[in-house]
């Protein structure tokens, strides 16, 4: 049964209430509300209504004779008891978008006239000021207005698995990860949407690196294969054979004619780029060798291993060089920096080094995490100024020359981070971790609170 009759119109709606024995179950509230009066509408809770709910409220609303006799005039239609409408309730939330555009600009137009930090204008700590932001590479003098800690976005593969590897297309519009599942996974790296996925190799992505040039990505799994590809993700070319266990790391020389890849195998590989053969294979490593890297600009690689070892070597004969016996357990990472000079390196006895190639000597030790340190990044303009990853899911951002950590952020993964890789303007930094998860991390504007949800350190915003 529908709702009860409206009173006929001789009938004074106030004496038709009295004759009522029991009012009616969805009786109006007391207060001077006419019976006659529409109920108020409900509230939106989760949506504005769909396109078919604003249809029917007009037509419901234009054509009030083609509704029911029993219902009251005008009553709002009601998305919620829509049943084809809930199908497609979504919930509403806002998608962040970094946009560095405006800083990009901005630094164009400004450094005509701007010499240096003297004639900057100081940023003032309020909302408004975000248009005078450049980006970092016009604040050379001041390191900390890089700091990328603030979290922007979180995003997921539909098939969760862990991720391996991120790296950053030249250009910067995409973020390219390498998962467990041996997957290539593309996200935009504007507004962090998924872009595309394709399988990439049989078993797990274990290393990623572009060429100089721009032109070719190489990759390497856990079956000991290498692979080359085009920036429109085409395989161009496999060697399955290159390795007998995974491929741990890979590096171009500057002159991309050659590259190097070191292995499980305890072996380091120089590799002719165009010909994809084996030029030698240095072999001085007691163990797993789990990094290596080509220096910026001369014929070195680094490498460390499971024997607790750095090894610098040259690459046109094959010789050993020299060792460093420094760390306490297996050597996780050895990064060049951009400079030439400096090697830094992380291990897992929790201990970050930086060592200078011009003495031989170890520089600083930068100690603050409490697990293994497995991941690092040096910023792509400011030369003493990087990152690091560690097994706990920790993020830290450190200054050469500082031994405290400048930024904190405890809980960035909920599992180990597997790598780091900065935006190649430097204004994102971009986190892969085991828990199945890729996170976007950006610098803070002004007028932003210190602290959010990750970063609750006393040292955050030094």
């Amino acid at each position: 049964p529908g709702p009860p009759l409206p009173p006929p119109p001789n009938v004074h709606p106030f004496h038709h209430q009295q004759q009522q024995q029991q009012p009616p179950p969805h009786d109006f509230p007391r207060g001077g509300t006419h019976p006659a009066a529409p109920p108020p509408p409900p509230p939106q809770l989760m949506r504005q209504p769909s396109g078919s709910s604003a249809v029917a409220m007009m037509h419901h609303q234009q054509h009030p004779a083609a509704q029911p006799p029993y219902l009251p005039l005008q009553q709002p239609y009601d998305g919620h008891g829509d049943s084809f409408a809930m199908k497609r309730m979504r919930k509403i939330g806002q998608r962040r978008a970094v946009d560095y555009t405006s800083t990009i600009v901005q630094y164009m137009q400004a450094r005509m006239f701007q010499r240096d930090s003297r004639d900057r204008t100081a940023l003032q700590p309020i909302p408004v000021a975000a248009i005078d932001m450049l980006p970092p590479v016009a604040y050379k003098d001041n390191p900390s207005t890089g700091f990328a800690a603030k979290f922007v976005h979180t995003s997921l593969n539909k098939n969760r698995c862990a991720i391996n590897r991120v790296l950053w297309t030249p250009s910067g519009r995409r973020l390219i990860t390498g998962s467990q599942s041996g997957e290539f996974t593309l996200w935009n790296g504007q507004s962090f949407n998924f872009e595309m996925i394709l399988q990439a190799h049989e078993q797990a992505v274990r290393s990623m690196i572009w060429s100089y040039n721009e032109n070719w990505m190489v990759t390497g799994d856990d079956g000991g294969a290498i692979k080359y590809w085009l920036p429109n993700m085409n395989n161009v070319k496999a060697n399955k054979s290159a390795h007998k266990e995974s491929v741990r790391g890979l590096s171009f020389c500057r002159t991309d004619l050659k590259f190097c890849s070191c292995s499980d195998d305890t072996t380091v590989k120089v590799w002719d780029f165009a010909r994809c053969q084996e030029e030698r294979s240095l072999s001085g490593h007691g163990w797993d060798v789990k990094c290596v890297d080509w220096h910026p600009t001369k014929s070195l690689l680094v490498s460390g291993g499971k024997d607790n070892l750095i090894k610098l070597w040259d690459a046109k004969t094959g010789k050993e060089l020299c060792s460093f016996h420094d760390h306490k357990n297996t050597v996780l990472c050895v990064k060049w920096n951009q400079n030439g000079n400096w090697i830094l390196t992380s291990s897992k006895d929790q201990i970050i080094k930086l060592f200078d190639i011009r003495t031989m000597k170890e520089l600083e030790s930068f100690r603050g995490h409490r697990k293994d340190v497995t991941a690092l990044a040096w910023h792509p303009f400011h030369e003493d100024y990087f990152v690091s990853g560690s097994f706990d899911g920790s993020i830290f951002h450190w200054l050469v020359g500082h031994e405290t950590p400048q930024v904190e952020i405890q809980n960035g993964h909920d599992s180990s981070v597997s790598d780091l890789a900065w935006h190649p303007i430097g204004y994102l930094l971009c986190s892969g971790g085991n828990d199945n998860a890729t996170k976007f991390w950006c610098r803070n504007r002004p007028g932003d609170p210190v602290r959010d949800k990750f970063s609750t350190s006393t040292n955050q915003g030094f």
